[in-house]
């Protein structure tokens, strides 16, 4: 298994093949994409009218991304007065350089408990790492507590949403799984269950009930890490974070190091933009904040593991790096014509969408098939910028992450400068990207090519040669004008003597 991994959950990772094999089964799916559209569309809408309440949106928006960039700029001291905040509050702080790192520090520390069972409030980044694998080989089982990745769990199924990870079944499909699944797990699903939102729910709710009060362990990440008072911050919606966060002996948070913000004060922008975003709420129903332990109150014992696994090369990039602003929201997704359509599971990684086509390349390398084609799993129309409440330019970082996988070129992996080479399958793209180039520095050579273009229109083909087929396959050509633009500007005046 490799030091960074942001794969689907399975241990070891797979190899996933590149983006449009990946997402050609998904197209054409229709059961899939209806699904994806009415949830993604619901979403969407609900987010606009929440985000609308807000005369101050775009200055919030703004405040986030500065929040973010001058912390992203001092991570460093961020980081160890996090470290400092914790301790102090009775806390016990653990770094792990990579996914393989913070596996075993996570194992060791339930090991060490007695436990062979956890409880876990849903965490990116312990998906991210395959924790529930890890532990799983370990003889350590991880009850997964959410209820969208409960569906996801129970069917054996991959997260293919961030803030809806079962966005992609109906409920038909998670009466099943409920039906056929919870008896192996606990508690099983209520006779004469039916598929109504009401019944499912407290399926899961009668399901998880003796999990919550049975567990010692808890397992969790966090939205926000506040480095000046070391609390940790969890906002959900349906009140099984609090019982994991509370009810366990023990608690372990497996938190991005990027998830820092200075003060509390810079929190409250955070809590205003975040729910709006992401489930279109004024305020998340349940904000859990706590700092490190308290005799009497909560978990006895708390850990910390502060996850690095690519983030610090990210860092590295000064245009990629603004991925990392990334709060988890989820509003790229519900925007994105590509994701619509494609789903999550062909992104290869637990972050689909537009930031994960940002993301992944940066965390994992664009060495892989799939890695080097998420850069292209895009129409670069930009909605999901105008969504992202931390102003994420995801276009940009696109374009940005092509060039890097057709020209390859210096990056830092591991911590150490690396050149890369372009990637394989590109060389026609970088040869027809060098005469572009060359001919539009070249205007005499540009002036004869349209010119030629324009008295041989008649014999042009109305689909691409070559490798050029995967882009008129979808395209159509656009036709070559009858004349030249820069002819008809001189034979006009600039259009003065055609007025006449």
């Amino acid at each position: 298994m490799s030091g960074t991994f942001v794969g689907m959950p399975a241990f070891p990772p797979p190899v996933y093949p590149a983006f449009p094999v990946a997402a050609h089964e998904a197209v054409n799916n229709q059961t899939l994409r209806g699904n994806l559209r009415h949830a993604t569309h619901t979403i969407r809408a609900k987010r606009a009218k929440a985000v609308a309440e807000l005369s101050d949106w775009a200055a919030l928006r703004e405040a986030g991304k500065e929040i973010k960039d001058h912390t992203l700029r001092h991570l460093d001291r961020y980081l160890v007065q996090l470290e400092k905040s914790v301790t102090a509050a009775g806390g016990i702080v653990h770094w792990a350089a990579d996914a393989d790192e913070a596996n075993r520090i996570v194992t060791r520390l339930v090991q060490e408990t007695g436990e062979s069972e956890v409880v876990k409030v849903k965490s990116m980044a312990t998906q991210e790492i395959g924790l529930n694998e890890a532990l799983e080989a370990a003889g350590i089982r991880a009850y997964e507590t959410d209820l969208a990745e409960l569906i996801v769990q129970l069917g054996k199924d991959r997260p293919s949403h961030i803030l809806v990870p079962a966005i992609h079944r109906n409920r038909g499909e998670i009466r099943e799984i409920f039906v056929r699944e919870m008896s192996e797990w606990g508690r099983p699903a209520p006779e004469g269950l039916t598929d109504t939102p009401a019944e499912l729910a407290e399926a899961a709710r009668l399901h998880l009930r003796e999990k919550f009060l049975r567990a010692k362990v808890g397992i969790s990440g966090a939205n926000f890490m506040v480095a000046d008072t070391g609390t940790l911050v969890v906002v959900e919606s349906e009140g099984n974070g609090r019982m994991c966060l509370t009810l366990p002996e023990t608690l372990i948070s497996v938190v991005g190091i990027e998830k820092i913000v200075p003060t509390w004060q810079d929190l409250e922008v955070f809590l205003q933009t975040l729910p709006r975003s992401s489930t279109a709420e004024r305020m998340n129903p349940y904000t859990s904040t706590w700092t490190g332990t308290t005799d009497g109150d909560g978990p006895r014992t708390f850990h910390l593991v502060l996850l690095d696994n690519g983030r610090t090369d990210t860092l590295a990039d000064e245009v990629g790096r603004q991925a990392l602003r990334c709060i988890r929201c989820s509003a790229c997704l519900n925007v994105c014509p590509v994701y619509e359509r494609a789903g999550g599971h062909a992104y290869g990684s637990v972050y689909p969408g537009p930031i994960g086509a940002i993301l992944s390349p940066q965390l994992r390398g664009t060495a892989s098939e799939i890695d080097a084609s998420l850069p292209y799993a895009s129409s670069l129309c930009g909605a999901c910028y105008e969504v992202c409440p931390v102003a994420i330019d995801i276009p940009e970082v696109l374009v940005h992450l092509r060039e890097r996988v057709v020209e390859g070129g210096p990056v830092t992996r591991e911590g150490n400068k690396v050149v890369l080479q372009p990637a394989k399958g590109h060389a026609a793209e970088r040869a027809a990207m060098r005469a572009a180039r060359w001919t539009f520095t070249h205007p005499g050579a540009l002036r004869t090519g349209q010119r030629l273009a324009s008295r041989t229109r008649r014999f042009h083909p109305r689909t691409l040669p070559g490798p050029g087929k995967a882009w008129s396959g979808t395209r159509d050509l656009p036709a070559v004008p009858a004349e030249p633009f820069r002819d008809w500007w001189q034979r006009t005046n600039g259009g003065k003597d055609e007025a006449k």
